[in-house]
């Protein structure tokens, strides 16, 4: 999505919204309970996101949906599996917080959460189409967020 704003101010803007939204989760107060499924959540964000880490390291991940100078184009690992393994890792993560939460408040962070991120991939995946052309091929055969799916 173009809003008409120039990429750097666009990538900030969805960032700032990311970490908003994320505190807010954080801090809301909630009645938290220990749920299995909350825990199974967190454990799979953690290790999804080592997995991520593994594949794409630190000096080539960029907050900000815009590629890095110098920066490689990884396609293999769990970026294999999905474009966008980290925001999954911490959508997972923040399920979780929403999950243990048993807030309605929670889960609309949540899904405001999901709305972001995916709004900030496309503006990354535009920005990574014009950087590696390839890009083109390998988003038509790996989705999104969801293996398969999206």
């Amino acid at each position: 999505m173009n809003i008409g704003l120039p990429i750097g101010l666009q990538s900030r803007l969805w960032v700032a919204a990311q970490f908003v939204l994320i505190a807010a989760m954080v801090l809301w107060p909630a009645d938290w309970r220990w749920e299995a499924l909350a825990i199974a959540l967190g454990i799979a964000a953690t290790a999804l996101g080592l997995w991520v880490f593994a594949y794409n390291r630190p000096g080539n991940f960029n907050i900000r949906p815009e590629p890095k100078a110098g920066g490689q184009l990884i396609t293999g690992g769990p970026y294999g599996w999905v474009r966008h393994p980290m925001y999954v890792a911490l959508l997972l993560g923040m399920a979780g917080v929403a999950v243990g939460s048993h807030s309605l408040v929670q889960a609309g962070l949540w899904l405001a959460l999901l709305i972001v991120l995916n709004f900030k991939a496309a503006l990354e995946e535009r920005l990574l189409r014009q950087r590696w052309p390839d890009y083109t091929a390998y988003a038509q055969r790996t989705r999104r967020f969801i293996p398969g799916v999206w």
